[in-house]
């Protein structure tokens, strides 16, 4: 056999092997959620700002004012609901996010709110060299930690592109948690080639992201094609599935996408439902993490 094997050529050693480089592990389910509430809401913000023009070379002047936009009008519009409503969020802030709005950064964190990692420039990880991406992952942390003046303790890959090499990374520098697969609804430990790294994972998924049904790309002929009160009905039917089975409803949302005032109110609706139920535990990721992995059954 010459040149590189298909895929339905590899020995069984390589398939399997790739499979479980990366893998759920124990489920990490509590037993139950502090002061009795049935559902823990876990809402995020991927801070992304001119990043997703930036990370692949571009120099479109249109799309970084789209980026500007997420720290001009939607950091500030979300940041007035909650502080209204007194919520318990994490922020996900890629280094030259935290290096361009710095003071953006620090009133996340002096307002208590959460700020994790989520990468260098909104990289993908998967197309780097292992040593550049953990030289771009302990860079990341240490702006992170000068900025906010805490270090991060949970990781958002950008785009949610996670690499051969990325838990090894993450488990490396000691992080709780990591929240970027798609294994599980509930939180777990993840393994390394099937050893037990102690890293938490409260998994994403893409149907709980407001960027897959909003974005706007006229090039790539990419358009918008869902309308916000359908994204509110998705939204609403994985928090009620969510409360009914008494587990973590998550939600990732983007200032640049979510922030603007036809769409802001699916946040404002989402968190009022949370809130009649009376029974709902707002908290960070990490809270949510450190929680989980003391509380197991």
């Amino acid at each position: 056999m010459t040149g590189t094997p298909e895929p339905w050529q590899w020995d069984e050693s390589v398939w399997r092997g790739k499979v479980n480089r990366v893998r759920a592990g124990r489920p990490l389910r509590p037993t139950h959620w502090p002061d009795g509430a049935r559902c823990a809401v876990a809402l995020s913000f991927d801070v992304d700002h001119e990043t997703n023009e930036l990370r692949d070379g571009g120099a479109s002047i249109g799309a970084m004012s789209r980026g500007q936009y997420g720290n001009r009008q939607g950091v500030p519009r979300i940041m007035d609901l909650i502080r209204r409503e007194d919520l318990r969020v994490s922020f996900y802030v890629p280094a030259v996010v935290a290096l361009l709005y710095p003071d953006e950064t620090r009133m996340f964190a002096a307002e208590g709110r959460e700020v994790a990692l989520h990468g260098w420039i909104h990289e993908r990880n998967s197309i780097l060299p292992p040593a550049a991406e953990r030289d771009l992952q302990l860079r990341a942390a240490d702006v992170l930690e000068r900025i906010a003046g805490q270090r991060p303790v949970g990781i958002r890959t950008p785009s949610w592109d996670f690499s051969h090499v990325t838990l090894e990374i993450s488990r490396d520098m000691g992080l709780l948690y990591d929240s970027s697969l798609m294994a599980d609804v509930d939180c777990h430990e993840l393994l390394l080639d099937g050893q037990p790294t102690g890293l938490v994972e409260l998994p994403v998924e893409w149907i709980r992201d407001d960027a897959v049904y909003f974005n706007m790309n006229r090039f790539a002929a990419l358009r918008p094609y869902t309308p916000p009160e359908a994204v509110f009905d998705i939204f609403r039917r994985e928090f009620e599935a969510a409360h009914d089975e008494g587990g973590i409803f998550q939600l990732t949302l983007h200032p640049h996408v979510t922030g603007y005032r036809s769409r802001l109110w699916i946040l404002r609706d989402l968190v009022a439902l949370m809130k009649d139920k009376g029974d709902c535990w707002f908290a960070t990721h990490a809270e949510i993490a450190e929680w989980a992995k003391g509380n197991a059954a």
